[in-house]
């Protein structure tokens, strides 16, 4: 068994979530459900306009793969994580929650002077969010912040897709695919966002290369790749690029394919509050029971549990207690 069972790369961003109705998001311009990338005079704005809901605002670290991070370090998979924050207060957020959660990391060697990036997430009554990013320093993630020994020392690379929205950290998310390539490490990239499939196709396409082991997507993500509103066409065009995939699909639970035997996962009938995390979270969770040796419908199951309990609470993770009982609770150990 290699050190890591996964080792992701993306932005490193401080959410803060907020409360809100349709309403707001028709008043300010926000697009519901999409990630929207801004600059920090319309964050600035955003939060101008959001004045009277601040109260009910909460703070944490967030970004894609970095969620995925922790959750599968929570569950007791080891992880490493390359991202750039600066040497400012958020920038302690975001070391302190990676280290809380046990995530190795590329900081350790310092940060430099600047901003930290900042995800405003907007939770409507219909528990969507709607994240409006600032990427801040993230913007200049780059193959600097790569740790070629600890790509080498994992089981899977996990990339998450919204890297191919800046120059240097879709170069480094290639970098990265090259060095796990020649080390016999497994690839994995999540599209992470219709918008990334739909405006920047041929950056992901880049990034994947010729084929890579693992994709994460959602069914509108699915669709967007194969441009067709037939999911079977989606699923013949996953198979170009991936050797497996899993497809999820919100209440209608999850599609997997191994790469022999495909499978579909109900999920869960919760109350979701807060949508906000829960691809990141079926992510993590997944490659923590891929690293116990799992099935890939069993490891879909365990994924679908745990993004239905994250979706019942506000914010990108479960309390840090919940992590191990889940885990016992559906593996018995």
């Amino acid at each position: 068994m290699k050190k890591y069972w996964a080792y992701g790369i993306g932005a490193a961003l401080v959410d803060t979530e907020i409360q809100v109705d349709d309403s707001d998001l028709e008043r300010m311009g926000v697009e519901k459900a999409l990630m929207t990338l801004v600059d920090e005079a319309r964050q600035a704005e955003l939060l101008d306009h959001l004045q009277d809901h601040l109260v009910h605002a909460g703070h944490a670290s967030g970004g894609s793969a970095g969620n995925s991070m922790i959750a599968t370090a929570q569950f007791g998979g080891p992880t490493f994580m390359s991202c750039k924050v600066s040497d400012d207060a958020y920038g302690d957020i975001y070391v302190a929650d990676l280290e809380a959660a046990g995530v190795d990391h590329c900081l350790k060697n310092g940060r430099e002077s600047g901003t930290t990036g900042k995800c405003l997430v907007l939770i409507s009554p219909d528990a969507e969010r709607s994240m409006n990013t600032f990427l801040g320093i993230s913007e200049t993630l780059s193959v600097e912040q790569l740790d070629p020994a600890a790509i080498a020392d994992s089981e899977y690379l996990y990339v998450e897709g919204y890297l191919v929205t800046s120059p240097t950290g879709r170069a480094a998310a290639v970098r990265a695919r090259e060095l796990a390539e020649a080390a016999g490490v497994k690839t994995a990239l999540s599209f992470s966002d219709p918008g990334m499939v739909e405006f920047f196709r041929d950056g992901i396409q880049e990034m994947i290369g010729d084929k890579l082991d693992l994709i994460f997507c959602n069914e509108e993500e699915a669709r967007g790749w194969a441009q067709s509103d037939d999911l079977e066409v989606a699923f013949t065009a996953l198979q170009q690029v991936a050797r497996s995939f899993v497809i999820t699909r919100g209440p209608n639970g999850a599609i997997t394919f191994d790469g022999q035997t495909r499978s579909e996962v109900a999920s869960l009938k919760v109350k979701a509050v807060d949508t906000n995390g829960a691809g990141d979270m079926f992510a993590g969770a997944f490659l923590y029971a891929l690293g116990r040796g799992e099935s890939y419908a069993r490891a879909a199951e365990f994924a679908s549990l745990a993004a239905g309990r994250v979706v019942t609470h506000y914010g990108p993770r479960l309390p840090a207690a919940d992590y191990p009982a889940l885990r016992e609770t559906f593996f018995g150990a």
